[in-house]
């Protein structure tokens, strides 16, 4: 059955060498200056890029930072020295690589304010809360991206697993956040950037491993060691648990801000032309933006509708289209 999957996977006339895979993987094999003076140039590059994007909100060029970033190579290299048990400097080249974009990132966040809101931008606030469906589709691309790397005729699909495993824009996003104090927000886009490190190596050593690479002959190999599934299994808790645990969070905070919302519309109900606008929750605060023409109703009401519908001890704060700024209190107190 296993070899039934392998050869519809990857037929026997367009796979790649083991010889082959681990020339183009490993920048310690070959012509080691030419390798790695790419590498480390284009890495630059797509750091400074990827800064730019972020710090100007640019999604388009954000894009751009991840199809040239070569993150990716020494990564697998990893997933192909785990399969073959074999040592890799590979390991120190990525987290060699991860120090010099948060420090890139870092550097260039100097052109922001001390003021500036992190969490307005969405190149911030998109990696710095990570869930368990980014962790599911940084796997299902790892997958791809092996596949991609074994296959000569596939080799078209890289750009697209490029720009879908983010690599290099969580790393900047987590220098920015760290020069502006953000310990908290530069966590999740580190948790970010180590899920999908895991969802790439999971992937190489699991679709490697399949496909037959292990089995090959080869200098250099070590016997196999459990300490490759002991790490990767830790590796997998270390990412799992947290991701898990922001899931749940967020349900929660949809929950609330539902309710909120629904009370918010009875509160407003006898005001025919009022309406809620959003209802958003960030800082530990419950936001809800309002649209009427005429002045609010007392807000103590609406505090006494959301009692038990959210935790006890939010603070609540109304903005009305008209300017207004209303701190309600905090709900239960």
């Amino acid at each position: 059955m296993l070899s039934g999957v392998r050869n519809r996977v990857l037929p026997a006339s367009q796979r790649r060498s083991l010889e082959e895979l681990s020339d183009d993987l490993d920048l310690s094999s070959g012509d080691t200056g030419a390798k790695r003076s790419a590498f480390w140039t284009m890495l630059t590059l797509s750091a400074v890029i990827a800064a730019g994007g972020v710090l100007t909100d640019s999604t388009a060029t954000v894009i751009g930072a991840m199809i040239i970033a070569p993150l990716s190579t020494p990564i697998m290299s990893i997933a192909v020295g785990s399969v073959m048990s074999r040592r890799t400097r590979s390991i120190r080249t990525v987290l060699a690589s991860c120090l010099l974009v948060i420090a890139i990132g870092a550097l260039l966040s100097v052109v922001l304010p001390d003021n500036y809101d992190l969490l307005s931008n969405s190149q911030i606030s998109s990696r710095t809360s990570p869930g368990l469906m980014d962790l599911i589709a940084a796997l299902a691309t790892g997958f791809a991206g092996a596949v991609a790397l074994a296959r000569r005729d596939v080799a078209a699909v890289l750009p697209g697993v490029a720009i879908a495993i983010s690599l290099v824009p969580p790393l900047v996003v987590a220098g920015v956040c760290l020069s502006h104090g953000e310990v908290w927000l530069a966590l999740g886009a580190v948790l970010l950037f180590v899920s999908n490190l895991f969802a790439l190596i999971f992937g190489g050593i699991v679709v490697f491993a399949t496909l037959g690479y292990g089995a090959e002959p080869t200098a250099g190999r070590r016997r196999p060691r459990r300490t490759v599934y002991v790490a990767m299994s830790l590796l997998f808790a270390v990412v799992f648990v947290p991701l898990a645990a922001n899931t749940a969070l967020t349900l929660l905070i949809n929950t609330w801000t539902a309710r909120a919302k629904t009370q918010a519309e009875l509160w407003l109900a006898d005001d025919p032309g009022a309406t809620v606008t959003q209802v958003s929750a960030a800082s530990r605060t419950l936001y809800i933006q309002v649209r009427t023409k005429d002045d609010l109703p007392p807000v103590d009401g609406l505090l006494e509708r959301l009692e038990g519908q959210i935790p006890n001890g939010i603070p609540v704060v109304v903005e009305s289209t008209r300017g207004r700024r209303v701190e309600v209190g905090r709900v239960g107190q």
